[in-house]
């Protein structure tokens, strides 16, 4: 039987396991182990490259079945799900690619470590090190359990009944908790999930983050609180919904959403989803009563979208056409919707065409007031919603309910009684109804859990980036207001988004700013800003 051969590096000389050897001194030797790696290089990307179509595929399927797909289909756009889980996964840890991953990995090592292809082989090498630890039949029960629990979650929460919900919820975790015992030893049970979402990232390093960012956000809370409110009473007027789709689309559209390799359509939860190279879709939601529901949510879901569609084109159908990590996804949305989207320079260009869209309503509101409006501080209980001063204690408060599910210190039909607790601990508000409080969320019912923390870590990244672009882009604040975004752009498309996956967040947030990610830019961006509204 014949035997599969390994090249190997080895004080300049590559070695071959069946004795024959190919000094670098000859040339034809070296030409020949060359170009044998670089035909297994090509093999391992062309089944990367079905790999990814297989995604693609059911990313379609999920995108259906939260936009257009009847409510009753839901069992069997599950099957169809767990089919495609299954063969993805199966193709992923085949005994080829463990057989091309192991030959060209240490040859990898001898090529630029910035180039496309020395990336290509580490980011696959760690998910293919992953993927192996699971079953195939893991891998489609878990597709086929989160696909039924999303459309459940969808009912469960139109009707305000988290006794519908909870028994898928309760088969999510105990799949959740066999995931991570796919991965023991660990430093805690929650760090494959968090992993997932975050390479490298450990519980503890959450954990001490959230803790000086809550002692700081609380402080400023309360010095907020002793002053005199903003009025935001103009907002909760009524707006038709087709005026407000079309005052959302002109906003992502200047902000350079390219249509023609995306469109928006709407969703229970607003979500971003590329259907593949070159075909971003995002949704919103709306609020007849309420104008910045919609309007954010489409300007934090085209901060995804135009990451997606900024990713190198060398990359496509490869596990680096992807972004570094959630962290990193959330950066962007959470840059635009924010740090843009609740800026005055912003609405310096956008609120007189904000009054033209809604004149009845908004004729009688100055600048000032709509800018200070948009940007009140008052506990909320439903975190799509909150300001940026609140926003990160509802991640905190996801996360320590995440780690009680995990840890089993917390069970699932207690999690209603669990999260008003913590509303009123952390929020300070009286309990609310399960729709906008354990339900509001569609992240658990696709088994989400670990996701929560890299918003909170994205607020992070979005402020440290927003301080190195002020230094890089002479005029940004100029340009911004009338309404020019290109240098904004053209900037993050330069230091983020062509990247893709090549490095891990760390690496690429040194990489940007100089330093890993660091929470002191977000504090000083918060404190700055709500002191000028607040008069602190």
């Amino acid at each position: 039987m014949l035997r599969r051969k390994s090249i190997k590096i080895e004080m300049g000389i590559y070695l071959l396991k069946d004795d024959s050897r190919m000094d670098q001194s000859s040339a034809g030797g070296w030409l020949e182990g060359k170009d044998m790696m670089e035909e297994k290089l090509k093999r391992l990307k062309a089944t990367f490259a079905k790999i990814k179509d297989l995604q693609y595929a059911q990313a379609v399927l999920g995108w259906d079945q939260q936009t257009y797909m009847p409510a009753g289909s839901a069992e069997g756009r599950a099957e169809q799900l767990a089919t495609l889980a299954e063969l993805s996964h199966s193709l992923f840890v085949s005994p080829e690619v463990a057989g091309l991953l192991e030959d060209l990995t240490l040859w990898g090592g001898t090529l630029d470590p910035e180039s496309d292809d020395a990336c290509l082989l580490q980011v696959a090498s760690r998910q293919f090190k992953k993927a192996t630890r699971l079953s195939k039949e893991w891998v489609a029960e878990y597709a086929r359990v989160t696909a039924v629990a999303q459309s459940v979650w969808e009912q469960a929460r139109a009707r305000n009944e988290f006794e519908l919900f909870c028994p898928h919820l309760e088969r999510i975790v105990a799949l959740k908790r066999e995931y991570a015992s796919f991965y023991s030893p660990y430093d805690h049970i929650y760090d494959p999930l968090l992993d997932d979402f975050e390479p490298g990232l450990k519980t503890s390093e959450v954990q001490a983050i959230f803790a000086v960012l809550r002692n700081e956000q609380v402080a400023l809370i309360e010095a907020i609180a002793q002053r005199p409110q903003v009025d935001s009473s103009f907002l909760y007027r009524k707006c038709p919904e087709q005026e407000q789709w079309d005052f959302g689309v002109d906003v992502i559209t200047r902000l350079g959403f390219d249509w023609k390799h995306g469109r928006q359509d709407r969703s229970a939860h607003p979500f971003t989803s590329s259907l593949g190279f070159g075909d971003v879709r995002i949704t919103t939601r709306f609020d007849p009563n309420y104008l910045p529901m919609a309007l954010f949510g489409s300007i934090h879901e085209c901060g995804h979208a135009l990451y997606e569609q900024g990713l190198a084109k060398s990359l496509a159908r490869s596990p680096l056409a992807d972004g570094a990590s959630m962290a990193i996804h959330e950066s962007q949305s959470r840059l635009w919707e924010n740090l843009v989207g609740r800026s005055r320079d912003f609405w310096t260009y956008f609120y007189p065409r904000l009054q033209e869209a809604f004149p009845a309503r908004l004729e009688t509101v100055d600048l000032d007031t709509f800018y200070c409006g948009i940007n009140r501080v008052e506990p909320s209980r439903v975190r799509v919603e909150a300001d940026e001063t609140t926003y990160n204690l509802h991640i905190m408060l996801r996360l320590e309910l995440e780690i009680g599910l995990m840890e089993g210190t917390i069970n699932v039909k207690s999690l209603p009684e669990e999260w008003n607790d913590r509303v009123e601990s952390y929020l300070g508000l009286a309990p609310g109804s399960d729709a906008e409080g354990v339900l509001q969320d569609i992240h658990w019912s696709f088994g989400g859990l670990g996701y929560f923390p890299t918003y909170a870590l994205g607020n992070l990244v979005a402020s440290q980036l927003w301080e190195q672009i002020q230094k890089d882009v002479p005029g940004l604040d100029e340009s911004i207001r009338h309404g020019e975004f290109a240098p904004l752009l053209g900037w993050l498309r330069e230091n983020i988004h062509r990247y893709g996956a090549k490095y891990e967040p760390q690496t690429l947030v040194q990489k940007v700013t100089g330093s890993k990610i660091d929470p002191q830019p977000y504090l000083r961006y918060l404190r700055k800003k709500f002191a000028e509204i607040y008069a602190l």
